[in-house]
């Protein structure tokens, strides 16, 4: 009898840590879903502010300016993914394709690296030279990536003309 209440009271515990293991995967998936897409719409709304700034990945400056004032200028970001993609992503792997779950990762980390230089020279007339360097910071324990470093550059130029494409545009909250 004894030995039938220890085996239950087992098994009873083992189900518990399953429970408890979906449960923690579907918070994970619920709230790694709702910040991607609070990043996402703050992104959004923060590029919409830099559509009229040209950017080009050109070496040579346009002849029908002159270059006042010209200045190297970044934007860097470490974005890390949530343990619920990381899981899908080792699903996946299993499979083969796409890993969308990295592929949104690797997504949201570039725009943000380029808003962010951006923003640094929010008056300047042209950015140019444009380079993007991505990077990648593993866990340490195997080969899963942890997070993703992005760094973006750029040569940002001032015209003496001031024909400047406008500050960024204000976007009601």
């Amino acid at each position: 009898m004894r030995t039938c209440l220890r085996h239950c009271r087992a098994r009873n515990l083992k189900l518990i840590q399953i429970y408890f293991a979906i449960a923690f995967l579907i918070i994970g998936l619920t709230v790694g879903t709702i910040l991607e897409r609070l990043h996402y719409r703050s992104i959004r709304k923060r590029e919409h502010g830099f559509i009229t700034l040209p950017t080009t990945s050109l070496k040579v400056v346009p002849e029908v300016h002159h270059v006042q004032h010209a200045e190297l200028v970044m934007g860097s970001v470490v974005i890390s993914v949530d343990y619920f993609k990381r899981f899908a992503a080792s699903l996946k792997k299993l499979f083969g394709g796409e890993l969308h779950s990295y592929s949104s990762l690797l997504d949201r980390a570039r725009r943000e690296s380029m808003l962010r230089m951006k923003e640094k020279c929010a008056d300047c007339d042209m950015l140019m030279n444009l380079r993007v360097e991505t990077s990648t910071i593993s866990n340490g324990n195997n080969s899963n990536i942890g997070s993703v470093e992005v760094m973006t550059y750029a040569t940002a130029l001032w015209y003496s003309d001031r024909s400047r494409h406008g500050h960024p545009v204000e976007l009601e909250g």
